[in-house]
């Protein structure tokens, strides 16, 4: 990522599974102002994609996504 973000909060939910993963994000985005970024860390393999419905669904932005070492790193941008 070329701009350094600064993140307002960070969420491990390592070892957790689905449903886990969204319903703790989709909490923990709520306790964010608009513009801040949240922070996810998770290894339950459908986390990537429930995650990218989950922003989509309700018009959040993934703003990078990695994967390594069967760890899953989310910077999500609350935008509402």
């Amino acid at each position: 990522m070329s701009q350094e973000v600064k993140i307002a909060k960070t969420l491990d939910l390592k070892g957790m599974f689905c449903p886990g993963p969204v319903l703790e994000t989709a909490k923990a985005i709520k306790t964010i102002n608009v513009g801040e970024v949240l922070e996810v860390y998770a290894t339950d393999p459908a986390a990537k994609s429930d995650l990218e419905a989950w922003a989509r669904r309700t018009g959040n932005q993934i703003i990078d996504m990695k994967q390594e070492n069967g760890v899953l790193r989310v910077l999500i941008k609350r935008t509402k």
